[in-house]
């Protein structure tokens, strides 16, 4: 009897272990075309949608469409994927096969500000409001536009705000014309960074300054924080072509609650930071935008101090981190390709 089991150990632990090398090679065959942005992506996606599933309050009735919407995402992500590996050849695949996390970014965006809500009632604004007093004596998202209300001043900051997206779509263009592998690089960390502000945002609702505006919110502010008059803007800055501009983004693509921390901030420095890599001749100009963007976020009474301080962080912490996920994937693929 002994004989017999000892005789059947180890038919079980060779049974076990092809089992594990099926298991592992099913894996490798399904996920052996994404690239570390494809598994930033879909695992930015798997995990939302799991938060949406297991947290989701009556204070988001549309939860069951969002979770919905997630699954077929990542359905038609890792189709997406799996068909250009069929067909690399057709340009319109490719081009989307490469671009698609562009495509995403919004949309992301905007789930932020329903998701914020599914899990927080309200925002935190009080908290940093107060917070920012403490640390400064005043309040620089509210105050600074009203000490340099200048017209000419107004314009140069809001014009630094609205070049965001330019510094966005103008550094994956460049990227993508000039070379393929730089665009990828690129377009993996931006995509890291916006997703850990996109988490950031859903579980932090903060909406920023100009939260004080009459009828921003229907939830009264405490005294504390409120201004001693109703906050206005000076009609010498909301003469500015770029105030309008900005003023129109704002009204029909603003998501509430995704303050914190500033994702203008954060993406920005990754922008600049690929400019300093890849795209020298511009870089210095590059940082120059950047730094008064950082100040306009402020001006314009759309992020607190705190808010930059944050984004910042974001940036120093994810690039390096992103940089070290890509090139690791990087080498697993090159790898991967010379042994196929």
């Amino acid at each position: 009897m002994t004989k017999d089991i000892q005789e059947s150990e180890p038919d079980a632990s060779k049974h076990t272990g092809r089992l594990a090398q099926f298991s592992y090679s099913a894996f490798h065959a399904l996920f052996q075309r994404y690239t570390f942005v494809d598994y930033a992506t879909q695992g930015y996606m798997a995990l939302v949608g799991l938060i949406i599933l297991l947290l989701h309050t009556p204070r988001a009735p549309h939860w069951p469409f969002l979770l919905l919407a997630h699954a077929v995402g990542l359905i038609l992500i890792h189709l997406l994927i799996q068909l250009h590996a069929w067909r690399p050849a057709v340009r319109g695949i490719d081009f989307l096969r490469h671009t698609y996390p562009i495509l995403l970014y919004f949309g992301f965006y905007q789930e932020t500000g329903l998701l914020n809500q599914m899990l927080y009632s309200g925002y935190l604004d009080p908290h940093f409001l107060r917070l920012e007093r403490w640390m400064f004596g005043w309040q620089p998202g509210i105050e600074l536009m009203e000490r340099f209300p200048s017209r000419a001043v107004s314009e140069v900051l809001y014009a630094a705000y609205f070049s965001y997206y330019l510094m966005i779509s103008g550094v994956a263009l460049a990227l993508l014309i000039r070379d393929r592998r730089q665009f990828a690089h690129f377009i993996s960390v931006v995509s890291l960074v916006f997703y850990v502000c996109y988490l950031t945002f859903i579980f932090m609702p903060v909406v920023g300054p100009y939260i004080l505006y009459p009828g921003v919110v229907t939830r009264p502010l405490p005294a504390d924080v409120m201004p001693a008059t109703p906050l206005t803007t000076p009609a010498t800055v909301q003469a500015g072509v770029f105030f309008q501009i900005m003023a129109w983004i704002f009204e029909h693509f603003e998501t509430p609650g995704a303050a914190f921390p500033s994702s203008h901030v954060a993406v920005a420095l990754c922008t600049v930071y690929f400019s300093f890599l890849y795209l020298r001749p511009i870089r210095w100009a590059h940082l120059v935008m950047v730094i008064l963007l950082c100040i306009s976020t402020v001006y314009g009474r759309y992020h607190y101090v705190t808010d930059v301080i944050a984004g910042v962080l974001t940036a120093v912490i994810m690039i390096p981190l992103g940089n070290r996920l890509y090139f690791k994937f990087r080498l697993a693929e090159n790898r991967g390709e010379t042994c196929g």
